[in-house]
């Protein structure tokens, strides 16, 4: 049985909240920034479309993973908030034919407390996640977290090239190479590859990461920051002896080898 769409939405403290809320807007002149919102709740899309609109967001809809797979793709938006629970294609399915073909940045959907889906979300390429049900307000933050990070929040140094080793980061490119090769990366991945290379030789606490690389706080057993690591670790390889170039301390966080 469907769960009704105001159940899958936290309330927010007034119903006149989001219309009172106009920063984050763009000017006249500037372009909307393009939302791709994927889910097969008829209802609830509608409601994040319109409250998405109030924040200056232009979004569309799909509501299945076939369509919404075909529209990801075209290279038309700027990220893609996708449900993972769909009849057909599911989430988990539709994101792994996306990641074949874009490095759009995604937002996953997901029931509360299934781990699972998170984690083999996360492993597949996308950039966070949030729990329904949620408040809009915090899906907007999410949103805006990960764009801020991949449009290249500006910060002191942000312009130079970072070269670690093999590996050369560029961020007002988002590129990164590695060994000479393109390292394929995703938003978070390399917002967080970035972190640890701006401290290469140096601890950074998970903490850290998870404010500077996924653009919010590290929730009590959130394992976002470690999936991603993972994956990065996976597409580094290992050093002559073996090891890791991405090091745990344990109890502290990761650590980038410089040589």
């Amino acid at each position: 049985m469907p769960v009704p769409a105001a159940d899958m939405i936290a309330s927010e403290d007034s119903p006149d909240a989001a219309i009172a809320r106009l920063r984050g807007r763009p000017g006249v002149n500037e372009r909307m920034t393009r939302v791709l919102l994927i889910d097969d709740d008829v209802e609830l899309a509608e409601m994040l479309k319109e409250y998405l609109s109030r924040e200056g967001f232009d979004a569309e809809l799909a509501h299945d993973g076939a369509t919404g797979v075909e529209r990801a793709t075209t290279g038309r938006h700027d990220i893609v908030v996708l449900d993972v629970m769909m009849p057909g294609i599911t989430g988990v399915e539709a994101l792994r034919r996306i990641r074949r073909a874009s490095r759009v940045p995604v937002l996953m959907l997901t029931a509360k407390g299934d781990d699972v889906d998170r984690v083999v979300g996360l492993e597949l390429g996308a950039d966070d996640y949030v729990p329904k049900p949620c408040t809009p307000r915090e899906l907007v933050a999410r949103l805006r977290a990960i764009l801020r990070r991949v449009q290249g929040a500006a910060a002191p140094g942000a312009a130079d090239a970072i070269e670690v080793g093999p590996l050369v980061l560029s961020p007002p490119t988002r590129r990164a190479t590695w060994r000479g090769v393109a390292l394929e990366l995703t938003s978070a991945e390399f917002n967080l590859l970035e972190v640890l290379a701006r401290r290469a030789g140096q601890v950074v606490g998970k903490a850290e990461l998870a404010e500077r690389g996924l653009g919010r706080p590290l929730a009590r057993f959130d394992r976002s920051v470690d999936v991603h690591v993972s994956s990065i670790r996976h597409k580094l390889g290992a050093r002559a002896d073996g090891s890791s170039w991405i090091q745990t301390v344990r109890g502290r966080g990761y650590q980038l080898v410089r040589d």
